[in-house]
């Protein structure tokens, strides 16, 4: 078994993947200022949750957009099961070939989701990861990551707009019965939820314009399952994208 560990702005996703099968997958807050011994503590009590035997991991992989929190969670996930544990970075076989003006800037999360795409979906493709931003990347019909775009999340959004408008209440992400709001908090809730479906379905149409192409466009991310069932496009949801690129990450790098 491996232990696979994402590590984003918010939250962080673990899961545990046995040859080609996820077994589990769960989610963590990320705090920047908790130690190795505390992350550890995290870990050992989800694997024990899920029966778990630490002595069956033959290894870990990483793939983190918090420099801060890396080399504290690689800490905690060697005392914990005491294996090597791979950072998706620099001298990390990937197979993905990256068409960008510099592409070390490209994220190790977006990385992990292209990776499991070309592996798993007709290209090209348009994938959306909707986390603490939302990020849009591109891969053409050979294969190549040629770029995206970065939008503020949806929660992030949101968050702004009630920290700067003090008659604005913070609101659930529970969707609105229907599109015109008839009080301040569905107002709300319906103006979020349907703007993002509305940007996401233009954008998606303005990249297949550029390419000259129709595209098979995945979704990820903690908030698609809100947003991508008010989309009029068909967008596939794929909660697992980026463990799966961790995954098959990790087999191209394995010893």
């Amino acid at each position: 078994m491996v232990l696979a560990v994402d590590i984003g702005n918010t939250n962080i996703v673990m899961g545990c993947f046995e040859s080609d099968r996820i077994l589990f997958v769960e989610r963590l807050s990320t705090n920047q200022q908790s130690t190795a011994l505390e992350y550890a503590i995290m870990l050992k009590n989800i694997l024990e949750i899920h029966s778990i035997d630490m002595s069956d991991f033959r290894g870990g992989i990483i793939s983190s957009v918090v420099p801060s929190v890396t080399l504290t969670m690689k800490e905690a996930m060697e005392r914990l099961i005491k294996k090597r544990i791979m950072v998706v970075g620099p001298g990390i076989k990937t197979g993905l070939k990256i068409n960008l003006d510099n592409p070390a800037q490209l994220g190790s999360d977006r990385v992990a989701d292209a990776v499991a795409a070309i592996n798993l979906y007709p290209v090209p493709i348009i994938m959306i990861d909707m986390g603490t931003a939302t990020t849009i990347s591109v891969i053409d019909k050979e294969k190549n990551f040629i770029g995206g775009m970065i939008i503020p999340g949806l929660r992030t959004s949101l968050d702004s707009l009630s920290g700067k408008a003090s008659q604005l209440p913070f609101i659930s992400l529970v969707p609105p019965k229907k599109v015109i709001g008839t009080n301040t908090i569905d107002c709300m809730k319906s103006g979020i939820i349907h703007s993002n479906a509305a940007s996401i379905d233009g954008v998606i149409e303005r990249i297949e314009n550029e390419l000259g192409e129709k595209c098979t466009v995945v979704s990820t991310g903690g908030v698609a399952k809100i947003i991508v069932p008010y989309c009029k496009r068909d967008i596939v949801i794929d909660d697992e994208l980026l463990l799966k690129g961790l995954m098959i990450i990790y087999n191209k790098n394995k010893q």
